[in-house]
This record gives C-alpha cells, structure tokens and sequence, in this order.
C-alpha cells in the first residue's frame, strides 16, 4: 500500500532496434526476465508474481506488453500478475455517503479487472491473477503526512463497510476466477494508513475487517464450486457455493448502513453466521434461522449454511 508502485516513475529506455521510449513498460519486463532468470538458478521450483501495479485502470500497455510472451527471454515464466484496489472516499465526504460510494468505486474496479483479465486470456492464459492488496483509504489518511495532522477517530461502522466491501469483491473476483484476493493491512497505525488496519493499533484486538476475513476463511475454499444465484434485491449481495462435503453455504452482504430483511427459500433451521455492527471488534455471532425470512443488520455480511 505505500509502497512505491512500480510505474510511479517514467525513465527514457531504449527498446530492441534503438527506438527510445519514456514508458518504463520494457524496463520493467528486462527487469523481471534477469531476477526471474537468476533465482531460478538456484531456486527451480519458485513461483513469481509480476507488475503488482497499484492503479491497474491507467496502465493498460503495461499488461499488453507484460503479458505478451514475445516480450520476455525464452524460457522466462508468467507465473502471475498482481494489482491493488483501495476504495477511497472524497475529502469533504461525510460517512453516511460511503454506503453508495464504496460500492460504485468498486463496481468501477471490476470493471478494470475483467478489462485486465481480457488481456491475459489472450496473451497468457495460464498465468494467474492475484489481487493483492484490498482495502480503503479514508480521507483523513491521505493528509496524514502534513504537518501538524492530527489522526481523527474512525467510526466502528467504518470497519463494517470495509469488511462488507471485502466480502462483495470475494464473491464476484471468484466467480471471475481470480486466484487470490489479499486484505490490507495488518496493522495500521497514526502516521501509517490507520483506516486500513486489521486490528486495533493499541489493543491488538481485531475489527470487523478482520472478522469478516476470518468468517470467509473459514467457510470457503479451495474446491468450492460457485452456483449461479439470484439476487434478493439491489442492496443485498448473494452468492452460494457448494462446499466441500456438499454442504450448501450462501454468502450475504448487506450493501447499505440499515436494516435489511430478504427471503430466502429452505433457509428455516439454517445456521448463519455474520459479523455486523453489533459484533463490532468480536468474533462472528452465530443464530438459527426460524423461518425463510433473514434480517442483516447494516453492512453486515453473513454466510448461511443450509441444514439439508
């Protein structure tokens, strides 16, 4: 997250038959041909990651020229390619209105994604893709090296959204077939991005982002097959698996700050578990669904696990 991306800088290079050039598209490529070609000297079995581009939607010529095999020495794999996504409010944005940005930055990102994953299934289909920092940035975080900052408290329902955020970009990056979708950061802290911390910089404890990750990782996995699922309603966020031991889950997210209640058929002595705003920096709550109808609680995400 702060660090330097990779194309932060343009430097004049000089492309194969003397055309000079300020994209630093080749030198990064060269770049990544003679560390790949000499840890592989000693390491023959490593797996290597390429680009991890903070702002994937400006640099698509890096992907069309990175993926390309032409452009790489004989023998070089494309193991994977990485970029980043952090959903960030405006300055003067108040809380209230991150339930509709966040969501229309997002949708904006996965429209990136499937423009990124074009490009790879032409030039280089077997190479991965690997989301590798996901996360938000508030306002407050990108004035945090002026002088005389002062960090301002974070609302818990901030911590709500972003797990809700990371929950809905799991979801549809799976039904995309991307490999891997990192969380951002473990620890954040005054002066170093604290909105976008996993757990309480002071305590340790963890916060709903960190609770959402964990509610995911412990429901789903490799091998889990996605099934085509409706969804309940504009603000509410569906999708179910099929997972090992064909036990049936259905993920939920709760898109907006209020209250929402759905129906969903079979789901009476259904399990759900959830993280929402009244788990707040506990472990996922857990409930026995008495009938077809689901009440989330703002930004909440659920998985429910049907009994039969």
């Amino acid at each position: 997250m702060n660090s330097a991306s990779a194309t932060s800088q343009a430097t004049v290079t000089r492309r194969p038959g003397g055309k000079c050039s300020t994209s630093p598209t080749w030198s990064i490529a060269e770049i990544y041909d003679a560390v790949v070609t000499a840890i592989r000297a000693v390491a023959p079995k490593m797996k290597f990651v390429g680009i991890s581009v903070a702002g994937p939607s400006r640099e698509a010529e890096m992907f069309e020229y990175f993926l390309n095999p032409k452009n790489h020495k004989a023998g070089v794999p494309l193991d994977a390619i990485s970029y980043h996504y952090y959903y960030s409010p405006a300055k003067d944005e108040p809380p209230e209105a991150q339930q509709f940005t966040a969501w229309d930055q997002t949708n904006g990102f996965l429209n990136t994604v499937r423009y990124v994953e074009s490009i790879r299934k032409r030039l280089s289909p077997k190479t991965a893709t690997m989301i590798n920092e996901v996360g938000a940035i508030s306002a407050d975080d990108r004035e945090q090296n002026q002088p005389g900052h002062v960090t301002k408290a974070i609302p818990n329902s901030y911590w709500n959204l972003c797990g809700a955020l990371y929950a809905y970009l799991f979801g549809e990056l799976a039904n995309m077939g991307i490999e891997t979708v990192n969380a951002s950061q473990l620890v954040g802290y005054p002066t170093q991005y604290p909105s976008v911390s996993l757990v309480d910089w002071e305590t340790g404890q963890p916060n709903a982002r960190f609770w959402v990750l964990k509610l995911l990782k412990d429901h789903f996995g490799p091998g889990d097959k996605l099934v085509r699922t409706p969804q309940p309603g504009p603000f509410v966020y569906a999708q179910a698996f099929l997972s090992s031991g064909n036990k049936r889950r259905l993920l939920l997210v709760n898109k907006r700050n209020r209250d929402m209640e759905i129906a969903i058929a079979g789901a009476a002595g259904a399990t759900m578990r959830f993280v929402d705003q009244a788990t707040g920096f506990q472990p996922p709550s857990s409930t026995t669904l008495k009938d077809e109808a689901v009440r989330l609680g703002g930004y909440s995400v659920a998985v429910v696990e049907f009994s039969k």
